[in-house]
């Protein structure tokens, strides 16, 4: 993939951009006025049951039947979902976040040891995908690997702070747990194989990666995004981010839903590896991230994903001649070049391989 070995111009620190005073953004962060989020629109302030559902994983995991139903609306409904008595320390979410927190505030020589490149993206960055002279993010970032062990590199993970990769190393770990767990339920909600789901995404050998985003102070919000609309392209995604400070809008109906955060739950959605397994029985909703002039925002998105090499098509079970097959099978590595080429491009990807 020639396209991918270099950004098309030189990266620019968004932090370092906060952190300078200005008043007015570059205009390379300014969105078309159609696509600037707007505290006039009403469409962003969500009506009492606007908000995604919230599971008890500790009722789901006991097979209580409304909650197997909720957790089955959530998925063809919503796409996204909360989840609480999860069952990992709340302590550890909040030095995991706090962690991550310190290191965005290192000096800058300190985090650019570790800068990335859109030949793998692991690292320090702050911007997604390779076109030229596209609208950027407000928003710097780190991408690291978890999963499969054969992608683990914790040198490619920050030593400072001192117990970063430690606390990296354990939450994620808290995390895999989780999304093994939910793999078979959702196989199960959707008639399939318990193990359907994980045996899809590479079994023993299926991807994990987190995504630390930092959204600092904005001195104009109206006219940028932290975060582009886009589905996430991989299976699962388990987001805990600040609670005190709204981020994440979902797009519901057409219209956009500021998400609630629940103190020490996790925000799950599915991908679009999901909605492809499923038949498009479940769905991968389109989100994105606003920003504001007076709190920075930290979150950690960790994804659980097929393994590259892995191909995805509708599972066998949920194809019949009243329902046919919707997407064509195709490697996750394949899939997710188009995103990291066309950076987040909405629901653009999954609709462009449904069938005629």
């Amino acid at each position: 993939m020639n396209c991918l070995q270099s950004w098309p111009a030189p990266v620019v620190r968004v932090q370092s951009l906060s952190d300078s005073g200005m008043q007015m953004i570059p205009d390379t962060y300014v969105r078309k006025p159609c696509d600037r989020p707007s505290s006039l629109d009403q469409n962003l302030i969500p009506s009492h049951g606007d908000q995604i559902p919230v599971i008890d994983l500790q009722e789901l995991f006991s097979g209580n039947p409304s909650t197997l139903s909720l957790l089955h609306t959530a998925c063809s409904e919503w796409g996204f979902f909360q989840v609480v008595n999860h069952g990992v320390s709340h302590r550890l979410m909040e030095q995991a976040l706090e962690v991550w927190r310190q290191f965005f505030h290192l000096p800058v020589e300190a985090k650019q040891a570790y800068a990335n490149s859109p030949t793998d993206y692991e690292g320090y960055g702050s911007r997604l995908g390779v076109e030229a002279n596209a609208k950027l993010d407000w928003s710097d970032y780190y991408f690291l690997n978890y999963l499969p062990l054969s992608l683990r590199n914790q040198n490619k993970w920050p030593s400072n702070p001192s117990t970063c990769r430690k606390l990296t190393a354990e939450y994620s770990e808290a995390l895999v747990k989780i999304c093994e767990r939910l793999t078979k339920i959702l196989s199960e909600n959707l008639g399939l194989e318990s193990d359907h789901i994980q045996k899809a995404f590479g079994g023993k050998e299926t991807g994990g990666c987190m995504r630390v985003s930092f959204y600092p102070k904005c001195p104009q919000p109206d006219l940028t995004l932290g975060l582009s609309p886009h589905s996430d392209p991989g299976g699962i995604t388990l987001l805990f981010a600040d609670d005190h400070v709204e981020g994440l809008q979902v797009r519901k109906d057409g219209n956009w839903v500021t998400v609630k955060p629940v103190p020490n739950a996790f925000i799950v959605n599915l991908g679009d590896q999901m909605q492809v397994i499923s038949n498009g029985k479940y769905k991968s909703i389109e989100h994105r991230v606003i920003v504001n002039s007076t709190t920075e925002r930290v979150s950690l998105a960790f994804f659980y994903n097929p393994k590259e090499d892995m191909t995805i098509a509708p599972a066998q079970k949920l194809i019949s001649n009243s329902s046919p097959a919707l997407y064509p099978p195709m490697s996750f590595r394949e899939y997710r070049s188009f995103i990291r080429t066309k950076g987040p491009s909405g629901k653009s990807q999954v609709e462009s391989l449904k069938s005629p």
